[in-house]
């Protein structure tokens, strides 16, 4: 599922990245996208290898919906949001700090291969591509709202339930003062034993 060899392509050229992941030298992460799991260990270097998941409990368990691929790639800073972890924290923020530089990657990539100007315009149009149907959902959702709210008038107006809560509250103390005088009443009204 997800392979090394990319990856490792990638921090061969940034000495930092394999840095930051040589402390973390032995230990293994779990990446479950859906059905799809690989197992990966992290090599002295800092390097990644594929390891067999038999017999083996990996240190950090990363689960991503493949639901949230497109979303969670136009915005890697949102990783908290997108991948849930389980396991080595540390190993687990490391990670999450990669994780942001991935369009920087991505930058470099299309830069060497189309040239510094078009190479960033092709990666600002793919993460716009990759982040719009998170945003088509977040405005058909609006919009369904808006007509529920205001055309059908099947939901209630945010101004309709502020005024319905501060009835509700109102009703409460009016119902709690009314308990308050019967019991006081009551009080008054039975005779001492």
């Amino acid at each position: 599922m997800l392979s090394t060899g990319p990856l490792n392509r990638l921090l061969e050229r940034e000495a930092w990245a394999r840095e930051r992941l040589a402390a973390f030298a032995g230990r293994t992460f779990l990446m479950r996208v859906g059905p799809m799991t690989s197992l990966h260990r992290i090599a002295p270097r800092g390097l990644l290898e594929a390891t067999p998941q038999a017999g083996v409990t990996p240190d950090l368990t990363l689960t991503l919906s493949p639901l949230d691929i497109p979303a969670f790639l136009a915005d890697p800073r949102r990783f908290a949001e997108f991948v849930a972890t389980s396991g080595d924290e540390a190993l687990a923020s490391v990670l999450a700090e990669l994780a942001q530089t991935l369009p920087w990657f991505v930058e470099q990539a299309f830069a060497r291969t189309f040239g510094p100007i078009a190479g960033q315009r092709i990666a600002d149009a793919g993460r716009r591509l990759l982040g719009f149907p998170e945003y088509a959902a977040r405005r058909v959702a609006a919009n369904v709202g808006s007509y529920a709210r205001d055309e059908a008038r099947a939901l209630a107006h945010p101004a309709d339930l502020r005024l319905l809560g501060e009835e509700i509250t109102l009703l409460a103390a009016r119902v709690d003062s009314l308990d308050a005088r019967l019991l006081a009443l009551d009080a008054r009204l039975t005779p001492p034993a």
